[in-house]
């Protein structure tokens, strides 16, 4: 929200008239609220560290209470809307991939920090005012204007505590007295929640440097992508190379030969030539089905992750419930990961069982790889899993990665899915 326009739309004649107030009145009430649900947290929270401090559990449990306004600043950004149309972009960096490196990020970024002074304005100061406003702009004006159905039942009343009122006369002036302040509490009432949008939005944001920070992240995320699809054409370039052109390289010198060849010997070369090419065939094959099955395109993401589950040396069971076909590029990477990752558990995890999941909901695709394996795997380890993490940040999706040592481990994969079929 721009200061000059927000502060120009709260000074207008015509502001009752418009749907600002009734805006601002919905983004302070669910302040209000908002700002009494995050002290009473915070206070169970400390409470809860301190008493837990003797036996060494609540000093992680105090540490972790610095990341407490990061699912703060995720409501407020959303909260935003009631009053700002413009979008409210998060100002933490991409994570990569491991819950050791996401931990790290965000301790060292001043969002973080930001998030936790705004998460305690918002418990201390921001609610408990919000509150004030709204009882005094809104209900005691609405008090007043009830005032001549309360004297028409009682008779008489003390309006407030302070006002007598006892005939209808005095009980509809005081009437006429609430629609008039509750019409010039649309004035202050809206400038208040048009400072409080501001501040968020000051403290929630990215600020320039921010942003650079994660347009460099985001640059590199693409560029670390752009080079395992480079080094990945490479071995597809070799493996052509070495492998089906030498056989079909063969052939040609077979059938070659069985063109000046007579009798049996003709029929013999021409047999072998047929091997050949058989073999050429499945290589070639073999080769495809890594780079983008055939079967992906044809029936989609449930029918190829059951087949590929049907060529893994390791038992798996499939329950993948898509009811519509995916964006290419969505399929493309969903098949890829499990195919990744049904490797790894092949090679790795000495499990003896793995499940793969699937499931389509608010457009989000989300698919789980699961084994009883040995777990200890690492995200920091190696380049296996970060050229995953890259694939899956193409499309702005998530990976998450549970493996402790001793198992089980648990690959997550979420991933946006827009409504458009291909």
């Amino acid at each position: 929200m721009r200061p000059q326009n927000a502060w120009q739309a709260v000074w207008r004649r015509d502001l009752p008239a418009t749907s600002l107030p009734w805006r601002a009145l919905a983004y302070l009430v669910t302040g209000a609220l908002v700002g009494v649900v995050a002290l009473v947290l915070l206070l169970a929270w400390l409470v809860t560290g301190a008493l837990l401090t003797l036996v060494l559990v609540g000093i992680p449990l105090l540490a972790a209470l610095a990341l407490a306004g990061i699912p703060m600043g995720a409501l407020e950004r959303r909260r935003l809307r009631i009053i700002d149309p413009e979008p409210a972009t998060t100002p933490f960096r991409p994570p990569g991939h491991g819950l050791r490196r996401w931990i790290r990020i965000r301790f060292s970024e001043q969002a973080t920090w930001r998030s936790l002074g705004y998460t305690v304005l918002m418990a201390t100061v921001l609610g408990p005012v919000e509150l004030i406003a709204v009882t005094y702009g809104l209900v005691v004006p609405l008090v007043m204007i009830c005032a001549p159905i309360t004297v028409a039942q009682a008779g008489s009343v003390v309006l407030l505590k302070f006002w007598p009122l006892d005939t209808l006369p005095e009980a509809f002036t005081a009437g006429i007295a609430g629609v008039v302040i509750l019409v010039l509490a649309a004035y202050p009432l809206t400038a208040l929640a048009t400072a409080h949008a501001m501040l968020a939005r000051l403290m929630l944001t990215p600020r320039k440097g921010e942003s650079g920070e994660r347009l460099a992240e985001l640059t590199r995320s693409r560029t670390r992508l752009v080079e395992a699809f480079e080094v990945e054409r490479r071995r597809i370039e070799r493996d052509l190379h070495d492998g089906a052109q030498q056989r079909l390289v063969a052939l040609t010198m077979t059938l070659g030969l069985a063109k000046v060849s007579h009798g049996e010997e003709a029929a013999g070369l021409v047999a072998r030539a047929h091997e050949e090419a058989k073999l050429a065939l499945a290589e070639i094959r073999d080769l495809i089905r890594g780079i983008h099955p055939r079967i992906l395109v044809d029936r989609g993401l449930p029918a190829a992750l059951a087949e590929l589950a049907d060529r893994s040396p390791v038992p798996v069971e499939t329950a993948v419930e898509i009811p519509r076909r995916l964006p290419e590029a969505v399929e493309s990477v969903a098949y890829f990961v499990v195919s990744e990752a049904l490797a790894n558990v092949a090679k790795h995890s000495q499990a003896g069982q793995a499940w793969v999941t699937g499931r389509l909901d608010d457009r989000r695709l989300t698919v789980e790889i699961r084994d009883d394996g040995v777990g200890g795997a690492d995200a920091d380890a190696g380049t296996g899993l970060a050229g995953l993490a890259d694939r899956v940040a193409a499309v702005d999706g998530k990976l998450m990665l549970s493996s402790p040592a001793g198992g089980p481990t648990l690959l997550r994969v979420e991933i946006p899915c827009p409504s458009t079929t291909h």
